[in-house]
């Protein structure tokens, strides 16, 4: 059975965009390395509407690009990615299909099904996954920024209690915090 992994980056008060929607604070040229490296063994991707359009940044051809964009817009190409919309009416890149609707036991099949692992990105889909208690494994990136306020990494009145796996300095004030979801505790 495959793991269903969220990964997110996130201000030190928990944030993922500001109040506008932007998360232009993001050091992600010091992620793409290590978070490449997350991906390289993932088979799917699960993504909301709002983060699929952004991702689909790196279905564009690679040359020009940077070694270490280039290397991470390859990964990301190959994984299958579904897309959980109402308002898609199609893909716009490879390997993508479209979904209307978040159908938990669809999910739990696909794990059950999958040899690889699965990521779920966006706190919307994540909120929704964790709380069917679908989520194996957080990957925080803990960016060093304090937003005030935007949108949460994880829905109000969400809990869940984790074990800390692992942490790693990445780049100059990025920490990546690696959790396991406890499973069988309050």
């Amino acid at each position: 059975m495959s793991k269903l992994i969220y990964i997110t980056n996130t201000s030190l008060d928990g944030y993922i965009e500001d109040e506008t929607g932007a998360f232009d604070w993001e050091n992600s040229d010091q992620v793409h390395p290590f978070v490449t490296e997350l991906l390289r063994p993932i088979g799917t991707h699960l993504y909301g509407r709002r983060l699929y359009e952004t991702m689909a940044y790196w279905d564009a051809p690679v040359e020009g690009y940077p070694l270490e964009h280039r290397d991470f817009a390859q990964v990301w190409q190959r994984a299958e990615k579904i897309v959980f919309s109402r308002t898609l009416t199609g893909a716009t890149t490879r390997n993508t299909r479209i979904e209307r609707n978040f159908d938990v036991e669809a999910i739990r099949k696909l794990k059950r099904e999958s040899e690889h692992d699965i990521i779920i990105g966006g706190a919307e889909l994540a909120g929704l996954a964790l709380e069917a208690d679908l989520v194996d494994e957080c990957h925080l990136f803990l960016n060093p920024v304090i937003l005030g306020g935007g949108k949460p990494a994880f829905r109000a009145a969400l809990r869940r209690n984790l074990e800390l796996y692992e942490t790693r300095r990445v780049g100059t004030g990025i920490v990546h915090l690696h959790y396991r979801i406890r499973r069988g505790t309050p």
